[in-house]
Order: structure tokens, then C-alpha cells, then sequence
């Protein structure tokens, strides 16, 4: 089967919810959209907040070991959780006052805790106790048209990965515009990337990710990465993007 969708197969899937897609609910396979029908309503505002993991401390052992990744989760998730809602409340206080006196940090903290987050609840999501299999169906169809076979896509986010500078992530992603799969560096949480892409899944290699387990031995941690790496979710968030893709071509 063609990995491409037809427009009356997305609609079908999808429906209108497609149109309006939440970070949150993609996560949860669900798409949180706008109410169908009519003008549509706004969906309700909520602060932001950590996510749960979708399995326990020391699930992912021994590639992820229990101290590190509950230092990592709630230590440092929710270092950009409450930074982005800290944001948010300061550009809202500068609004009331009409002083934009500073817009320019304080946008800069709205992007580099905002990216922090969603990138790292995708993160969570990109890890699985004992790995998945490779994809199949047209997840796997679009990679091997893109990257020639899944080993030399792994081998690419793999190096990518370990050749980030400094800090930042490896990141497999769908670009819609080229409707091709992609693989990118991010440094920090918001450089580099490319604007309407949609990760797929994500490798972190800030320090904090894995230090205490293999101080500076990244690339053996992203080699043990790989090893757990969730494709099955990657599939998933990939089906999506396409459907929503063709529904927003219409």
C-alpha cells in the first residue's frame, strides 16, 4: 500500500479535528481539535505540565539506568515545564502593562522552554522498555525511499546525533512541504530546526540525558538509544502527520 494518503482517506480517518492538532493529544493517539461543525469553538486554555512516563524508573535498564532517568524526567522536565508557564505569565503581565521593555528574553525563554518541553515529552514517547521492532507498512516505505533502507536512516540519526554540538538533540522528522522524511540537528532546544517539520521521534544528547550513567561517552549512549529507540510510536506520530497533511491540502 502507498504510504501517501488519499485526501478522502484522510478526511475519513481523521475528520475535521484534523485541522486544529494538539501537542498533547498526539501523544495520547488522539487528535484534540477545534469542536466540528459551525464556527467551531476554541479549545479550552490550560497551564502546561509535566507528563507522566508512559513506564516505570528502571524500565528502560541497562540502557537507561533508574537514577538517570528520574533525575532527567522530573528534575529537568519540569525545569522547562515551569519556564515555559513562567514565560507565558510574563509576556501576559507586559501585555496588561503595555511594557515590552523585555520582549526579546522573555521570547526567548517562551522558545527555549517550549521546545524544551515538547521535545522531551516526544523523548519519553521515543524510548521503549526493550525497543520495538523495525517498522513496517508505509512508515518503512517512506523511509527507504528516503534514506535507501531503515539501516542507513538509523546510521544517519545515529551519527547526527553523536555529532551534535554542544547540546542538543537528533531528531527523525516529517516535512511536509517536500512530503519527505528528514533528519536534523537541533542545538539547544530551538536552533536549527526546520520551520512546519513534525518529529517523529527524538534523541537527546544534552549532558543531563546521560552523564551519570556514561559521563562523556556519548556516542555509547546513543548507541544504547537506538537499541530501545520506539518505532512503533514513530509510525504512529508519521500516519498522523500525513493525514493531516492531505486534510490541510485540501
Amino acid at each position: 500500500m502507498s504510504y501517501e494518503l488519499s485526501r478522502r482517506d484522510a478526511i475519513k480517518s481523521l475528520g475535521l479535528g484534523a485541522l486544529a492538532i494538539s501537542f498533547g493529544g498526539l501523544l495520547n493517539g488522539k487528535l484534540f481539535a477545534a469542536a466540528a461543525g459551525g464556527g467551531g469553538a476554541v479549545p479550552q486554555r490550560k497551564a502546561y505540565e509535566l507528563p507522566a512516563l508512559p513506564y516505570d524508573y528502571d524500565a528502560l535498564k541497562p540502557q537507561i539506568s533508574e537514577e538517570i532517568l528520574q533525575f532527567h524526567h522530573d528534575k529537568h522536565h519540569m525545569t522547562y515545564v515551569n519556564g515555559l508557564n513562567t514565560a507565558l505569565q510574563k509576556l501576559e503581565k507586559a501585555r496588561e502593562q503595555d511594557d515590552f521593555a523585555q520582549v526579546r528574553a522573555l521570547s526567548r525563554d517562551l522558545a527555549f522552554n517550549g521546545s524544551g518541553h515538547v521535545l522531551h515529552t516526544l523523548y519519553w514517547q521515543s524510548m521503549a522498555p526493550g525497543g520495538s521492532a523495525e517498522p513496517d507498512g508505509d512508515f518503512r516505505s517512506a523511509i527507504d525511499r528516503d534514506f535507501g533502507s531503515f539501516a542507513a536512516m538509523a546510521e544517519q540519526l545515529k551519527n547526527a546525533s553523536i555529532q551534535v554540538e554542544s547540546n542538543g538533540w537528533g531528531i527523525l522528522a516529517w516535512e511536509p512541504l517536500g512530503r519527505r522524511l528528514l533528519i536534523l540537528q537541533a542545538e539547544r532546544h530551538s536552533d536549527r530546526a526546520i520551520w512546519g517539520c513534525r518529529p517523529l521521534l527524538v534523541c537527546d544528547v544534552w549532558e543531563h540525558a546521560y552523564y551519570l550513567q556514561y559521563q562523556n561517552r556519548r556516542p555509547e549512549y546513543v548507541q544504547a538509544f537506538m537499541e530501545i529507540a520506539n518505532w512503533d510510536f514513530a509510525a504512529k506520530q508519521f500516519s498522523q502527520a500525513i493525514g493531516a497533511a492531505e486534510v490541510m491540502a485540501r
